[in-house]
């Protein structure tokens, strides 16, 4: 995996690599068979100068740990909203590196086309990783949408200036719902399909939640 990327530390020449990286995003299926999927967490130690990734794999269907990494990396990049995989990917991809194999599927703890140049986190990382992933985000970006009905399971489309960028999905009834969009190599009807069966109980995926004990640990 690239983690010798050129990390750019400045606006604009990190928005001229998402329109440059954009065109790279396949936003159909194209998955193998999914044995393992991966959540990820993101934090900062001393005072934001320190960037901490977890990684935690779990089998599917099955929803048990299976592979975990953690790793720390230097801040490179500052706090803006859009440009948040510039901040929290090198350590990602460090995270990655340590696993011992690479997993079928990443489910992101952000977005991935609901991005204002439809290249968020999730379309960034798969797009490196070359790995199928998902944007799993706890609140809207951009883009707007119909009433959602209050059922588990229930979902309807997250719209932007006429284009269909993610969904809104209710994962626990009478619940917040969770924002989703396509981050690499698989539809978004698909995507919406992995996050419901990868959540049980709770309202985030059972991947968020591992990786997150992981970091917290």
């Amino acid at each position: 995996m690239p983690t010798a990327h050129v990390w750019p530390t400045d606006v604009k020449t990190a928005r001229d690599m998402q329109e440059s990286l954009r065109s790279r995003v396949i936003r159909e299926d194209a998955l193998g068979p999914i044995r393992h999927v991966a959540g990820i967490d993101v934090g900062f130690e001393d005072n934001g100068r320190t960037t901490r990734a977890a990684v935690a794999v779990l089998g599917f269907p099955g929803l048990a740990l299976y592979d975990k990494a953690v790793s720390h990396s230097p801040t490179r990049f500052p706090y803006v909203p859009g440009y948040l995989s510039f901040r929290e990917l090198p350590a990602v991809l460090q995270a990655l590196d340590r696993l011992a194999s690479k997993p079928d599927l990443l489910l992101c703890d952000g977005q991935g086309l609901a991005h204002p140049r439809r290249f968020g986190l999730a379309c960034h990382l798969g797009v490196l990783a070359d790995i199928p992933s998902i944007g799993v985000a706890k609140s809207r970006l951009i883009g707007r949408h119909d009433e959602l009905p209050a059922e588990k399971g229930q979902w309807v489309p997250l719209t932007d200036k006429g284009e269909t960028i993610g969904a809104v999905v209710r994962t626990r009834t009478n619940v917040s719902p969770l924002y989703v969009s396509i981050g690499h190599r698989i539809s978004l009807a698909t995507a919406v399909d992995y996050v419901l069966r990868c959540t049980t109980r709770f309202r985030l995926p059972e991947t968020t939640r591992w990786a997150h004990r992981l970091a917290s640990g």
